[in-house]
């Protein structure tokens, strides 16, 4: 019998099917993506059974790709050398609003997602965004820095944190494409492209690419608003400027850990601000305490660029008090900025060797100093990252110590939006942790054990914190009647509900069994600690993120878009409107 060309190509390209019927295409952007009028992100169509491009075709409503993103996608036949093809193109924008129905058919197999292109409305209503992000900021983190810092005498605070003395208010969940709770990759990739992807993912979907630099990429913030508005641009955190969420603002890669990569992606986007720690990463291989991979100094290469580097917390208000300083890259520990409880009061962590790092209010103020001098306007984003660093160490004063700093920086922000009122302020954890306040620990109770010095109802005494200083800090956490700020998620733990005086807490350490971790014995022998078992998996050695809702608050205009509940992905919406981004490209000079 004879058989046609296209017959045996048909016979050949459907031969998957027994094996993968369970599949069917995947389409990225995914089902219900966002997608702002004019902003660049990556077409792709992964098939699974590696079938040949004779066997398939897609439609962007009812259409050729090729019409509607004005060039023709590859089609490469078993992608990476997996057991999938797929159709893509790099870079694409639409420009039209509407719904676009995307359909994907294989066979007798289709696969139809739908998207949402918006546009703005105009005016602009905001010069200036200034997005503070309290890394797993928790209304009970909140809750504790309120006590601490505003004090609680019968029953009233004595102020309001920053943070919440605004006028609009939202609750924001966090979840992303693969799991009900996130992490900081995912959740900042959110905010700061529109587009939900899944954990430990910066700036792309996740695919099926071996390469994780080569996931379907979405234009960032800190890109768009540099490539259509000509807006300077911030990013300081007291975490690792490589770290999830500073690198969010910059990065595109499947992997968070890729610190390589994204202190270049850093410098391709070159935003005008850039303070943090990490700097072993900005060194080449050959200088002693590298963390890179090749021999590129791009501490040489972004002074070259026109940056001013500072190391130091006077290094840093120095360039910012220069008038000549429009860029400014500041590095001021190898790893993390200490928080604040250590750089105040214990000097413990890594202060002794890096002495003169700075508060996080600091920074903010010399971001604005040079960010302001742009007549566009800026987009700066402010990371207190170390709440949720001290929250997985279960390390309570730590974490509150941090919300406080986080805090001051919001001042600071109000005061100088307060000037000219055309700055939209916003404060948003990126995802929750499992805490919360259960009463207070009490020494005057009798007993040693954090269950009998734990009073809950009418023993929930108010702490007993010396009054704050000027800037919301109490003179010692070591007091008599504490905050019993609780964890809920721990791994194999020993806990005596005192604070951790000598050094943030390492609640587990490796156990005999390779991949498991068991109680750090250096806490079980202090007085009045008891064993906790752990309720997480053994694999485990710190506490996990929530699935909970985060509180934002926002002032300024265009924070009226804020009310009741609303998925993150809305937030990057809430700014852009604010902004309004256009929709074609800055005429280029």
């Amino acid at each position: 019998m004879r058989v046609s060309h296209f017959a045996f190509s048909l016979a050949l390209g459907l031969g998957f099917l027994s094996a993968a019927t369970v599949q069917s295409q995947t389409i990225y952007p995914l089902h219900r993506a966002e997608i702002l009028a004019g902003s660049k992100f990556d077409f792709k169509v992964e098939f699974p059974g590696a079938p040949k491009e004779a066997v398939t075709s897609v439609t962007i409503n009812g259409m050729d790709p090729a019409k509607i993103l004005g060039s023709k996608p590859t089609f490469v036949e078993r992608e990476d050398g997996q057991d999938y093809s797929a159709l893509v193109l790099r870079d694409v924008t639409l420009t039209k609003p509407g719904i676009y129905t995307v359909s994907a058919k294989m066979g007798d197999q289709i696969k139809t997602v739908s998207w949402d292109v918006y546009a703005v409305q105009k005016p602009r209503v905001a010069k200036n965004v200034i997005l503070f992000i309290g890394d797993g900021l928790s209304v009970a983190h909140r809750t504790a820095a309120r006590i601490m810092s505003k004090t609680i005498s019968e029953g009233h605070y004595g102020g309001e944190l920053a943070i919440d003395d605004m006028p609009h208010m939202a609750l924001i969940s966090t979840a992303g494409t693969d799991s009900i709770v996130t992490d900081s990759a995912n959740a900042m990739s959110a905010y700061a492209t529109g587009h939900k992807s899944c954990v430990n993912a910066l700036g792309v979907y996740c695919a099926r690419n071996k390469n994780t630099l080569e996931h379907p990429k979405i234009e960032t913030i800190g890109e768009l608003l540099k490539r259509k508005m000509d807006m300077s641009i911030g990013v300081i955190t007291n975490t690792e400027i490589e770290d999830a969420t500073p690198a969010g603002i910059v990065a595109h890669t499947r992997r968070r850990a890729d610190f390589n990569d994204i202190v270049k992606m850093f410098y391709d986007v070159k935003p005008d601000v850039i303070m943090g720690g990490g700097s072993p990463n900005f060194l080449p291989k050959s200088v002693n305490g590298s963390k890179r991979t090749d021999e590129t100094d791009y501490l040489k290469l972004f002074q070259e660029a026109g940056y001013r580097f500072a190391s130091t917390d006077k290094d840093m208000k120095d360039a910012a008090a220069d008038p000549k300083t429009t860029r400014l890259l500041g590095l001021f520990n190898t790893g993390n900025v200490d928080g604040a409880l250590d750089r105040r009061l214990l000097k413990k962590g890594t202060v002794a060797k890096f002495p003169d790092q700075p508060d996080l209010t600091d920074q903010v103020k010399a971001a604005v100093t040079v960010l302001s001098k742009n007549p566009n306007g800026f987009f700066l984003m402010v990371e207190s990252g170390r709440i949720d660093k001290y929250s997985h160490s279960l390390d309570a004063e730590r974490a509150i110590f941090d919300t406080i700093m986080l805090d001051n920086a919001v001042k600071y922000a109000k005061d100088f939006a307060a000037r000219k009122n055309d700055t939209l302020i916003i404060v948003v954890g990126d995802h929750a942790h499992p805490v919360s306040i259960l009463g207070s620990y009490d020494d005057d109770r009798a007993g040693t054990t954090p269950r009998e010095k734990l009073g809950v109802y009418a023993e929930a005494k108010f702490p007993n914190y010396s009054a704050p200083d000027a800037e919301g800090y109490p003179a010692s956490v070591n007091v008599s009647r504490r905050i019993a700020f609780n964890f809920g998620a721990y791994p194999d733990h020993c806990f005596n509900a005192k604070p951790y005086l000598d050094g943030e807490n390492v609640p587990a350490v490796a156990g005999p069994a390779k991949g498991e971790f068991v109680a750090n014995e250096k806490y079980c022998t202090q007085p009045g600690a008891v064993r906790l078992t752990g309720n997480l998996p053994k694999e485990a050695n710190s506490g996990v993120h929530s699935g909970d809702d985060v509180v934002l608050t926002a002032i300024g205009p265009g924070s009226e878009f804020f009310r009741g509940h609303m998925e993150n992905v809305k937030v990057f919406r809430a700014m852009v409107s604010a902004l309004a981004v256009p929709v074609k490209d800055r005429a280029k000079k």
